[in-house]
């Protein structure tokens, strides 16, 4: 076994450093192809895909802050779009296509969030505040509609979609 030393037991192994010519192929230290390790602020970030926005100027870097708030606020439309879906096939015997259809949007769903958790991974500031405000805007666009007492009894938005406890009536 190159680079370790056999003793007389399994407990007398010991590491040499690897040889100089081992890393004939590696680069110098730069930034370029290393990752963040801890949350920073700047344009020149990396954000799901190699080279992306990159050293491409704050215009992209922009841009890439409105697809990560959009893909965000879809994951939210979508949750909605899940429980509407599940609720209206619950009522009753659930046919193959309703669970098809709560199966790709499940999907759909899971894919946008693990999306938006991987721009998050960049650990750019800018990208997790993006994440943050579409996650909010998705929800105030598409389940805060909480009702009040006299609207209770009409529409889809309820307030167990909102995170919200049913009130038992005996409570002030």
């Amino acid at each position: 076994m190159r680079g370790m030393a056999m003793g007389g037991d399994m407990g007398a192994m010991t590491m040499t450093p690897p040889r100089a010519a081992d890393h004939a192929t590696a680069t110098p230290h730069k930034m370029t192809g290393m990752m963040h390790m801890a949350f920073f602020w700047g344009d020149r970030a990396v954000v799901l895909f190699p080279g992306w926005p990159g050293d491409r100027g704050a215009g992209m870097y922009l841009l890439c802050l409105l697809l990560v708030l959009a893909l965000a606020a879809l994951t939210e439309a979508l949750a909605l779009l899940s429980r509407r879906v599940a609720r209206r096939g619950g009522g009753g015997e659930a046919t193959a296509s309703s669970a098809a259809l709560l199966t790709a949007v499940h999907a759909a769903r899971m894919g946008m969030a693990y999306l938006v958790m991987l721009a998050v991974m960049s650990f750019n500031v800018g990208v997790l505040l993006a994440a943050v405000a579409g996650h909010a805007l998705g929800f105030l666009l598409a389940r805060s509609r909480v009702r009040t007492g006299a609207t209770r009894g009409s529409g889809d938005a309820s307030p167990e979609l909102c995170g919200i406890p049913p009130s038992n009536g005996s409570k002030p």
